[in-house]
């Protein structure tokens, strides 16, 4: 009997070994949004899970409103750190906060600050054995009156473009891909994957609602599939374990 009991638990062990987790950090474009059942506002990682094979979990760390600053100040990326394992993933995808230069919580010189605290989630990252992704920021629906999508992000972009390149990180460009998805879907119909309702058109929102940044289910879920079809594309052999984990 304790034979069986000591196989039986040799055996859920090596199960559980075999997990990889990837962790997400970012902002509220990433992040998890309470009452999914109900909240049409849905963060592209909240939707990830489904889309690889049950040897990856998916631990959606980001949070609404943080930039790579504040998130640092706030110990978030500390808990994350003391829980990598050698294996692991980290996709990083900030910006949208770091811009705030209006709040010295969260603004983040791109050049600078922004830079470094890349290159610090780089290398503690690495320092764990754990395998840093950087994507860019999600593009906002800001068209102009030509039907001209107008970019909103400034340097932060091509910093983390750079950092990639620079660190040799493999590296999603979601601006560009979000930008591609925006424009196929054009000025009006975009709206669909994003949270624009009218007063008592959607019983979560008590007035009318007009949000160009953050996603509906729709544009999450679109999201995370040129996620998912980038990855497949990354020859980096240090992702070859996330990629032969999608479904």
């Amino acid at each position: 009997m304790r034979y069986y009991i000591l196989l039986f638990c040799l055996i859920a062990s090596a199960s559980f070994a075999q997990k990889t987790t990837l962790y997400c950090i970012g902002d509220s474009t990433m992040a998890n949004k309470k009452d999914p059942a109900n909240n049409p506002e849905h963060g592209w990682a909240q939707v990830l899970q489904p889309l690889f094979k049950d040897n990856i979990v998916v631990v959606n760390k980001a949070v609404n409103g943080r930039s790579t600053k504040s998130f640092i100040t706030e110990k978030r990326w500390d808990s994350i750190y003391n829980k990598l394992k050698k294996g692991d993933y980290v996709f990083i995808e900030f910006g949208h906060n770091d811009e705030k230069i209006e709040d010295s919580t969260r603004y983040t010189n791109p050049h600078t600050a922004y830079r470094y605290n890349l290159i610090r989630f780089i290398n503690e990252s690495r320092q764990k054995g754990a395998v840093p992704i950087l994507l860019t920021s999600i593009a906002r629906r800001n068209f102009n009156e030509k039907g001209v999508l107008v970019p909103t992000h400034g340097d932060y972009p091509l910093e983390t473009r750079l950092t990639a390149q620079e660190y040799k990180v493999p590296f999603i460009d979601l601006e560009y891909y979000t930008e591609l998805l925006e424009q196929s879907y054009g000025p009006e119909k975009s709206k669909l994957l994003h949270l624009h309702f009218k007063e008592g058109e959607n019983a979560f929102y008590k007035t009318a609602k007009a949000d160009d940044t953050h996603l509906s289910l729709k544009g999450a879920s679109e999201i995370a599939q040129i996620v998912i079809n980038q990855i497949k594309a990354i020859k980096d052999p240090s992702v070859e374990n996330l990629r032969k984990s999608i479904k």
